[in-house]
């Protein structure tokens, strides 16, 4: 089939590979000039590095170079995904710098995709533009005022170097990673560096007690298991029953590790709650050098605080606190999150995607219910995002050659609502409009490569458990779906039994 792509990062470029191994006929749009989606370097901001260890961000077969630092650069993978379409072949296919304004539905079910080269026809579609494509700017009162003083607001995502702070009073907006990440550099540079904060996260040390790294914890399917998912399985049943207040323990006294480490109490940084409240708001990696800064005075954090309005004051910028405080304001960058929408795509689709309160409705975090030919993937933001990305490629070639059992419309909305409900609970609504499975980002695995049958050796699953998910184990998969494929009967008959991924792997998965 003759597929488009919408989207040129992880997402979209391992879409990309598994359907051209597929045999498929792929287009790959983006409108910036570089790959990488957020590590495009029309996007990235100075101080960005991984949040999660390279070796869990890498992809299955194509692991990140051994000179990369542990948590590597922005730059670095931008790099890595540029290296991995080369080496793959969807280099071949992307057109880069070309913005896709509208995506719509043809009387024989293809798609017509509009850009400004013109209007191309497919038999499907994929969006993968990524829940962190479009910054959301507060609509602050005062901004006109304040920018005729020489005021200048602007998202995270558009500040990319840190001489712009130079010598200017710099307000930083959040406390999330992007905000502390690019504090620390603006700090270095700027007057004055404050941090308005509506509400402390818990932060996560890179290495537990300078000595732990943080993925033996968390990033292991034991860490996973110690949050509650919708479904208990094995020794999950175990840690929410008799074993719950041993799970309370493990978990909180991360929280108080953290509060030792950093001296929070003594710079008054303390989150409300616990550490096993993580998850409702968002799961931070500790920014090296932030609380350094705030220690020495080179930032400042207003905690439990947001702008309530931007202001012009004797000819310079200022911006006001809720609780009065007025501080100088030259420049106010805003990491203040992402909108999640489709702005692309026909209203009609646009209908059927959404619910009342404008949640994803996504089976899978894949496929919208009743629109035939559309597929979603990185709408499933996780720990494990390449991963995450490339399991649900493989599900979505799966399903475009016919061979996923679904349940029907109903079953499947039903599950997605379910599923959603449980999030609300689980997140306190922290989930971007349903697009967020942190951190169940190995049930969301295990989901996907269940529907195909196709899954890696028990045992390895089993090491996972006190040991950090290794993409590596994952390799095999696509061979092994691309052999199904290979050997499946016309859609009209029946579908053969499958390889295994053992038999498919190009060498051992077990590694």
């Amino acid at each position: 089939m003759r597929i488009a792509i919408i989207g040129a990062g992880v997402a979209g470029l391992t879409t990309a590979k598994v359907l051209l191994q597929a045999g498929h006929d792929v287009l790959v749009y983006d409108r910036t000039p570089d790959v990488g989606g957020v590590w495009s370097e029309t996007r990235r901001y100075p101080g960005v590095t991984t949040q999660s260890s390279k070796a869990q961000y890498s992809l299955s077969d194509f692991p990140m170079p051994k000179d990369y630092p542990e948590w590597p650069t922005g730059a670095q993978i931008q790099a890595y995904f540029a290296a991995y379409a080369a080496e793959f072949g969807v280099d071949e296919v992307l057109r880069l710098g070309t913005e896709v304004t509208s995506a719509a539905r043809t009387s024989d079910g293809r798609w017509t995709v509009l850009t400004r080269d013109g209007a191309e026809v497919f038999d499907r579609l994929v969006v993968a533009n990524g829940v962190f494509c479009e910054p959301l700017v507060p609509a602050y009162p005062g901004v006109e005022e304040f920018t005729a003083a020489g005021g200048e607001l602007l998202a995270g995502t558009e500040f990319h170097d840190a001489e712009e702070a130079r010598g200017k009073h710099v307000l930083v907006v959040g406390y999330g990673k992007s905000a502390c990440d690019v504090a620390v550099p603006i700090s270095k540079v700027a007057a004055s560096t404050d941090v308005i904060a509506r509400q402390l996260l818990w932060k996560v040390p890179r290495r537990i007690a300078g000595v732990l790294n943080f993925k033996m914890l968390l990033l292991t399917r034991m860490g996973e298991a110690l949050f509650r998912y919708i479904r208990l399985r094995g020794f999950e049943k175990f840690l929410h029953g008799p074993g719950n207040g041993v799970r309370r323990s493990m978990l909180n006294s991360v929280g108080s590790v953290s509060v030792r480490q950093f001296g929070l109490a003594k710079l008054g940084l303390v989150p409300k709650g616990h550490m096993e409240d993580i998850v409702r708001g968002a799961i931070g990696l500790a920014t090296e050098g932030f609380f350094e800064g705030v220690e020495d005075g080179a930032i400042a954090v207003r905690r439990d605080q947001v702008i309530t309005r931007l202001l012009e004051k004797e000819g310079k910028p200022w911006a006001e606190l809720a609780d009065g405080t007025v501080l100088p304001a030259e420049l106010v960058v805003c990491a203040t999150g992402f909108t999640q929408g489709v702005p692309f795509l026909d209203p009609d689709v646009q209908e059927r995607l959404f619910d009342e309160r404008g949640n994803f409705l996504l089976y899978r975090q894949i496929r919208p219910i009743g629109v035939p030919g559309l597929y979603f993937n990185g709408y499933n933001s996780s720990f494990f995002s390449p991963l995450n990305a490339e399991m649900a490629a493989v599900w979505i070639a799966a399903d475009v050659a016919g061979i996923v059992e679904l349940p029907d419309d109903a079953a499947m909305r039903r599950a997605v609502v379910e599923q959603l409900e449980f999030m609300d609970d689980a997140t306190d609504r922290h989930h971007c409009r349903g697009t967020k499975i942190i951190p169940f980002s190995m049930h969301n695995v295990d989901e996907v490569l269940g529907d195909l049958d196709l899954d890696i050796k028990a045992r390895v699953r089993a090491s996972h458990w006190l040991n950090p998910i290794d993409p590596a184990a994952y390799r095999g998969v696509t061979p092994a779906l691309v052999a199904r494929l290979a050997s499946a009967e016309p859609r009209s008959e029946a579908v053969p039994q499958a390889p295994t991924v053992e038999d498919a792997r190009p060498r051992d998965i077990a590694g």
